[in-house]
């Protein structure tokens, strides 16, 4: 990671909670011009499975999937590079290695449509900083959270909060 100017790989999760609760559109859309600023110089980005996740959910006139397709879609990156699919392979290996998780947790995480494994191999094989609302759970088992996997292959980890902190975003 390039500890002086870290660029972060953001999870779905980020957009789908930002936008449902404290950063939603109507209420702080500066947040959202903050996220494509960032984009533009080069300090942030998702991923392609994210962006299918995003199309999945909500509805047609859904304000974030409308702004992830014609706002945002410029820093959605591509998994389709060895590197990535690589790093992805040693992901799911891992998973499906750990005792500690119950096989519907791997299989989930396993899934090709599932974005969280995707989103750590991308950070894994570019050296990024995932940005994830999800919390470090040593003792999960049903589910394997992005932050354990992160904690697994070395690969550092934020929320959003810290994000914005370390990009001294100001959304007021």
């Amino acid at each position: 990671m390039n500890s002086i100017h870290p660029v972060y790989v953001l999870d779905t999760n980020v957009f789908v909670e930002a936008s449902r609760h404290y950063y939603a559109f109507d209420i702080v859309p500066r947040f959202w011009q903050s996220l494509i600023k960032q984009a533009e110089n080069g300090r942030i980005q998702s991923i392609d499975r994210v962006k299918d996740e995003l199309d999945k959910g909500g509805e047609d006139k859904d304000e974030l999937k409308i702004w992830a397709k014609n706002d945002f879609h410029t820093w959605f990156a591509s998994t389709d590079e060895d590197t990535v699919l690589d790093a992805y392979r040693k992901i799911i290996e891992w998973a499906n290695g750990q005792q500690q998780y119950m096989g519907a947790a791997k299989e989930e995480i396993s899934r090709g449509d599932n974005a969280d494994a995707w989103v750590v191999a991308y950070a894994l094989s570019m050296n990024y900083v995932v940005v994830t609302q999800e919390g470090d759970q040593p003792q999960a088992r049903k589910r394997i959270p992005i932050p354990n996997v992160c904690k697994a292959f070395d690969i550092h980890w934020i929320d959003i909060y810290q994000m914005l902190r370390n990009l001294r975003i100001k959304i007021c």
